[in-house]
């Protein structure tokens, strides 16, 4: 099989290549912010988060927090990055009613982290690998609430000085479908690593998308920067309609300006927010009130022995060892809840079969994927809120490995444990649930739907092979669902060949 062909957006003159860069802003983790011991919570009232030192008061210092320093490192070793032992905060000077000091602390020159890789699976394309430029700390802005009033806007000091992580990626992504799985697979990391909460629609994490176009082998074009997409589906949607924007203009014999858009997803359009400032706009210089920040080896060390399994050594190792398809694994391992919630469910089901993993692995990963996740879809909570934890589960599967429950019988139980909360083998013995292997019964069922419906039995007998389920399913019912499935069939042939 052949390699998909490339993406590209149809122009009038031909096709264009797109090219794409992505800084994912994500808030670190911890319980105060990046310069100063204000809380750094979401949801807090406006105001009420806010030290002296984050609204800008005269002679204020800022203090910087070892936990945010531990995340930043800990994320860079996940992404395979390089730690800078030396690093330095720089500031940023710009204007904005929510920036009180009238300057971002932040680092340009001499990040916290450097270059690095991630590896993405988008659908639809083959696996990809996208360079990380950099990572670097610093803080987050205010809040700007236009809506608030008909003539004034509001400012909301309660996010300002909270730490930011700014992973930069290369120019490598060259469709939105890599763009999704790149943002989705940052997403991931992070929770896996527990520097973010991953959390697109509270903010705390958010990208910014560098898009350019030029036909193949050109050199890059002029890029433009979308601000502050919140979600994967927007950020796909952001490049699909900047690109086209720009081929549409480069096509009408127009030039792309530098400058920074904004996305509007009601119209699923971009439109200009400001011209697009180059580093030296900005005036940059080291930070007089921080000293370099300077990390030991045994800093380092520690960091990287506290990281856990990474998702892409978890979707090997469930390959590898579990016997699952890739596809599982990699639906099991993109939220770590996930990946920690069938762990337990297999180590408890080893422990009630004395069977190994590697044979019980498939069907544990086809009840979590299908039964467990409806049910949580249905009821509108994650997995780690299921009311069904994984030793419950793995009592209700491990009655079915023993053939006590068949797994229509096995639906029926679990619908009872999510709405009475009790365990399988009691629903089971309460609601007479259990799984009959009684030849004689099911051979007495078999004979009566095949009396019943003797003009279909002589039809099967003439070449409609088809009908053979039809009476699987009549036996089924007849016994109320609790035959052993595998006997039905078997007795059901017996009688037809007979």
């Amino acid at each position: 099989m052949s390699d998909p062909a490339p993406y590209t957006i149809r122009g009038a003159t031909g096709d264009w290549e797109i090219v794409v860069g992505l800084e994912v802003h994500a808030q670190v983790n911890a319980a105060s912010k990046l310069f100063s011991g204000a809380a750094a919570s979401f949801g807090a009232a406006p105001n009420t988060q806010v030290s002296l030192v984050d609204a800008a008061m005269p002679g204020m210092l800022p203090v910087l927090n070892g936990e945010c320093v531990r995340q930043a490192v800990r994320t860079g070793l996940a992404l395979d990055a390089a730690i800078h032992r030396v690093s330095r905060f720089d500031r940023k000077n710009y204007f904005y009613a929510d920036l009180p000091q009238g300057y971002q602390i932040s680092q340009l020159y001499h990040p916290i982290v450097g270059e690095g890789h991630l590896d993405i699976e988008p659908d639809g394309e083959p696996p990809a690998r996208v360079g990380i430029e950099r990572l670097h700390l610093e803080q987050d802005a205010g809040k700007s609430v236009h809506d608030g009033h008909a003539t004034m806007t509001y400012v909301d000091l309660n996010r300002s000085g909270c730490a930011l992580m700014e992973i930069v990626s290369k120019p490598d992504l060259r469709s939105p479908a890599q763009a999704g799985a790149y943002v989705r697979s940052v997403r991931s990391l992070l929770r896996y690593v527990g520097s973010c909460d991953g959390n697109m629609e509270e903010g705390s994490m958010r990208a910014d998308v560098n898009v350019s176009v030029r036909k193949a082998g050109d050199p890059f074009g002029t890029r433009t920067e979308t601000k502050n997409v919140n979600s994967v589906r927007f950020v796909m949607a952001a490049i699909e309609a900047e690109a086209r924007r720009q081929v549409d203009l480069l096509e009408a014999g127009g030039t792309i300006v530098q400058e920074t858009r904004l996305f509007d997803p009601d119209r699923m359009t971009t439109r200009s927010m400001r011209s697009k400032e180059d580093a030296h706009d900005y005036r940059y210089f080291p930070d007089p009130d921080l000293l370099p920040l300077e990390l030991s080896e045994d800093f380092v060390a520690d960091c990287a022995a506290s990281l856990p399994e990474l998702p892409g050594a978890k979707r090997a190792r469930y390959v590898e060892t579990l016997g699952l398809s890739p596809y599982d694994a990699a639906v099991l391992t993109a939220e770590r809840e996930t990946a920690d919630w069938f762990e337990a469910l297999v180590a408890d089901l080893v422990r009630r079969t004395g069977k190994p993993g590697f044979d019980l692995a498939k069907p544990a990963a086809n009840w979590v994927t299908s039964e467990l996740f409806a049910a949580c879809k249905r009821l509108g909570v994650g997995i780690d809120a299921a009311s069904v934890t994984p030793e419950a589960a793995a009592e209700l599967l491990a009655l079915v490995d023993d053939a006590t429950l068949s797994g229509s019988l096995a639906k029926q139980v679990f619908e009872a444990m999510l709405d009475t909360g009790d365990g399988a083998a009691a629903i089971v013995e309460a609601r007479g649930l259990r799984q009959t292997s009684d030849t004689g019964a099911i051979d007495a069922a078999v004979i009566a739907v095949l009396g019943a419906n003797p003009d279909k039995v002589a039809e099967y007998r003439s070449g409609k092979d088809k009908l053979f389920g039809f009476f699987v399913g009549q036996t089924m019912r007849a016994m109320s669902g609790k035959a052993n499935p595998a006997m039905v069939n078997d007795r059901v042939r017996t009688a037809l060949v007979g």
